[in-house]
């Protein structure tokens, strides 16, 4: 027990576990549903953890029940605020995983997976948005990301239920013309999107805005003003967020990671990276953008193996094993 860490990234749209030993060898992994306790609740989450974590034990060859590791580090969606922090991390206790639990936001474990040192910014645009910090000191700034009541603008349901409310407009005279209107009417199968407005409304289709922010972006590619205009605000937002962090913890002038992540930024080739990168380097000269390329739960065994002591050699092996040569991140 006293060799293994469980490392735990729970994603609003999927939960991944990995059980990982000291030397950073891969014993286990396991993938599941999303759990985060804000979308089913702390129960319903508890019980997709439970279950993840004793099938990643069981293929590890290890008892049915009883501890499975020395260390969990679960970095999850949800944990946005100190006291969720807490009262997920008490939860998880109680379920006698390992000796010692650390319980953080999800984001935590995208900075730790993209650099060598857990130190820089963080943003994340998948489901939702989010932006953490880490100073060379240990000093940390990071946002409540608890939605529209919290200041954020961003994620893929916001991104998609924008590119809806630009072709409406479009189709019913409000707003620009946009190409935007042809790609959701081929989505939902309609002639009009009144059609489809009417169908939302009584429920006959479910509004799913995530499938539709690709189509946003599709659209930009080719030229669209109007849904250009919704990627470049996606653009300004990413740089607030790691500007404000930066400027936070005074690391304006320092060479630090920028590691970007999320199903949105990663899936948007080099359009959105290229811009966030030239546009925060005006602010911060020195700074190194990159897009991460390992899963989010390697960061969350990083910080495991972190917590234990484990050997530099650790770290590569972990990389490595997930696909990404020893090499990943600068200075590593």
């Amino acid at each position: 027990m006293t060799e293994r860490v469980l490392a735990v990234d729970g994603g609003n749209s999927k939960t991944a576990m990995a059980l990982v030993d000291v030397t950073g060898r891969v014993l286990a992994q396991v993938r599941g549903p999303g759990a985060s306790p804000q979308n089913i609740g702390l129960e319903r989450s508890l019980e997709v953890f439970e279950g993840l974590a004793r099938e990643v034990a069981r293929r590890a060859g290890l008892p049915p029940d009883g501890p499975i590791a020395a260390h969990t580090a679960a970095y999850l969606a949800g944990a946005d605020l100190p006291r969720e922090e807490d009262e997920l991390r008490a939860a998880i206790e109680a379920r006698g995983w390992s000796a010692t639990t650390v319980v953080g936001n999800d984001t935590f474990a995208l900075l730790r997976a993209g650099t060598s040192d857990g130190v820089g910014v963080a943003v994340v645009c998948g489901a939702g948005i989010n932006c953490v910090a880490v100073a060379p000191d240990g000093r940390t700034h990071r946002f409540p990301a608890l939605g529209r009541i919290s200041g954020d603008w961003g994620g893929g349901g916001h991104l998609g239920s924008e590119a809806l409310w630009h072709a409406v407009r479009a189709e019913d005279g409000r707003g620009e013309p946009t190409a935007l209107v042809g790609a959701l009417l081929a989505h939902y199968g309609t002639a009009t999107l009144a059609e489809v407005v009417e169908a939302l409304h009584f429920e006959r289709v479910e509004f799913d805005p995530h499938a539709l922010c690709p189509l946003l972006f599709e659209v930009a590619a080719a030229g669209d003003a109007v849904a250009g205009s919704v990627v470049d605000r996606l653009v300004e937002e990413v740089v607030l967020l790691a500007r404000v962090s930066l400027t936070r913890l005074a690391l304006l002038d320092e060479p630090v990671d920028v590691v970007l992540g999320g199903g949105v930024l990663t899936g948007t080739g080099r359009r959105v990276v290229d811009a966030v990168e030239e546009r925060l380097r005006a602010a911060a000269p020195a700074v190194r953008v990159r897009v991460v390329d390992v899963p989010p739960v390697v960061g969350a065994a990083l910080l495991g193996l972190d917590a234990l002591g484990a050997a530099p050699g650790a770290e590569p092996r972990l990389r490595t094993a997930y696909g990404t040569p020893a090499h990943l991140v600068a200075g590593g």
